[in-house]
């Protein structure tokens, strides 16, 4: 293997394992990948300590050498599972043959570029609000309508979601204007049930998996980053609720 700028390395397991935090990883999962990743490189020890917010890395080098760098992670997460499929195949292709750096930067940078292509984020949430509207009580009509208000979230989270301040307001303000407009719909609309169609539309904000994430890091002792990220959870389902029950105290259910 050529001989490798450590900073460099550093400065790219720090982009990945940003990247795979902004994919919803689990703190086990990255920590375990960026340590997998500098041993391939030729570190001989390496200490990674990732939370939600912050990831640290200590590389030491058979030639004496050691690097320390450090990552601020301002992003929110998500979900996106296919971008972390990459980044596990990428990580353990580089365990087994380790790429060039630039390489290795190259392959990071077209992962971080791919995105789900809208008609898609469309339909699915259209398919997940009028599914779990029929789910949890409603009729068929229930379900259309919770279709259609799920494209308006959607719509919401495609193209407001980047410019709001955090996740927390974008959950209160999306939440408040589809209430409103599923409670004035529902007033003028007899054979629609409000709420059947509030329940739909709200599976579609409510952090399930960061949740899960959040006490699968608990249990597995990685408790600051677990408390950090339950916290978090419960703000923005808290955001969600006080959107909703404005919405319905002011036009009504």
């Amino acid at each position: 293997m050529e001989a490798v700028n450590y900073q460099r390395l550093g400065e790219l397991l720090l982009d990945m394992g940003e990247s795979m935090l902004s994919c919803g990883a689990e703190i086990q999962r990255i920590e375990d990948t960026i340590f997998r990743m500098s041993m391939a490189y030729g570190a001989v020890k390496a200490n990674v300590f990732v939370i939600t917010s912050s990831i640290v890395l200590t590389l030491n080098f058979e030639d004496g050498a050691q690097i320390t760098n450090s990552r601020r992670v301002l992003s929110s997460s998500s979900t996106d599972f296919e971008k972390l499929e990459s980044f596990n195949a990428l990580s353990r292709r580089c365990a087994e043959v380790p790429l060039a750096l630039d390489d290795l930067a190259q392959e990071l940078t077209t992962i971080n570029r791919k995105r789900i292509p809208s008609y898609k984020m469309y339909i699915g949430s259209a398919l997940a609000a009028g599914g779990f509207a029929v789910f949890f009580g409603g009729n068929l009509w229930d379900g259309l309508a919770a279709a259609l208000f799920g494209l308006l979230i959607c719509f919401l989270q495609i193209k407001a979601a980047p410019v709001c301040p955090n996740t927390v307001f974008f959950n209160f303000i999306s939440s408040f204007i589809c209430g409103v407009l599923i409670c004035l719909v529902g007033k003028f609309v007899p054979v629609l049930h409000a709420d059947k169609v509030i329940i739909g539309d709200i599976m579609l904000l409510i952090p399930g998996i960061a949740i899960t994430n959040a006490t699968r890091d608990m249990l597995l002792g990685d408790t600051i980053s677990g408390v950090m990220k339950m916290m978090q959870c419960l703000l923005w389902a808290g955001a969600l609720a006080c959107g909703f029950m404005l919405a319905i105290s002011l036009i009504g259910g």
